[in-house]
Formats: C-alpha cells, structure tokens, sequence
C-alpha cells in the first residue's frame, strides 16, 4: 500500500451494523509512501494508522 499526503484513506466495517470510516491522510511515515499514516478521520478524530486488509487508499482528486 502506497499513499501521499491529501489522499483519504477508507476503511470498510468489518462487521455487520459498524459505519465505514474516512478519513485524510496528513502525514506518511513510513518509506516511499509506506504505512503508517497519520489520519485525520471525517469525526476529527486524528490517529497513527498502520491498514489492514480492509482499507484502501483514494488518491487524492478521485473522490
């Protein structure tokens, strides 16, 4: 998983009745795009995300 900065990052709910959650990704922490990613989630809740197999990445202007 590749990413820079602007793009939003989606994770779909695991779980049946669980919202899928958006958010911007404000900073890459890792090599050449690489997780982590430090997101500002669409509740203003900002967090050090390392995603999983349920999360993909919007490049920026797609959406």
């Amino acid at each position: 998983m590749q990413a820079t900065v602007g793009d939003r990052l989606h994770v779909h709910s695991r779980s049946v009745g669980l919202e899928e959650r958006l958010g911007e990704i404000l900073e890459v922490r890792g090599t050449d795009g690489q997780p982590p990613y430090l997101v500002r989630f669409n509740d203003g809740h900002e967090g050090l995300v390392f995603p999983g197999p349920d999360c993909i990445v919007e490049p920026r202007g797609s959406v």
